[in-house]
Formats: structure tokens, sequence, C-alpha cells
């Protein structure tokens, strides 16, 4: 797996595929980020505008549904364990 960016833009939703993707391997940052906010307690909405380039003032929904769906990834990759050990496929 070659370095991911460390802040890429997202996808309005996250994949939900059983396997690793691509997509996975360029936001491994992303969701480490999103797995700290999480466990640090901060507000949904500061971590969209921050980690996911979402304004959700303006656009609540697509922020709340964009957050939702990539912490849900982040914590399927480390459940999962492979990708963050560095034993991802691609």
């Amino acid at each position: 797996m070659s370095k991911p960016p460390l802040d890429p833009d997202v996808a309005d939703v996250a994949p939900n595929e059983p396997a690793l993707t691509a997509y996975d391997e360029q936001h491994v940052v992303t969701y480490v980020r999103l797995l700290q906010a999480e466990g640090e307690g901060a507000d949904w909405r500061e971590v969209a505008r921050v980690v996911l380039h979402m304004d959700p003032k303006r656009e609540p929904e697509r922020a709340r549904s964009a957050y939702q769906s990539h912490l849900a990834r982040a914590k399927w990759v480390t459940e999962q364990g492979r990708m963050l050990r560095g034993t991802g496929s691609k």
C-alpha cells in the first residue's frame, strides 16, 4: 500500500463492500481522524466540517450522512484489522 493522502476529499457515502477498496486505502487517515474524534467526544458537525470538508449548516443531511457512513466504515476497517496493520488488499 502506498502512503495515503493526509487530507483527501470524501464521497457523500463511504464504500459498503465486504472487502477493502482503493477508496479505503486512500482514506485511512480520514478513518483514523474520525475514530479519534469520536473517542474524544467531538461534535459530529465539527468533525464533518474539519475532516470531511462538508458544511453541516448549509447541507445538514449530506454532512450527517457522510459522517455516519464514513465512521461506520472506519469501524468496519478497524474491526477487520487488515488495513490498519498494513495488510490491506487492493
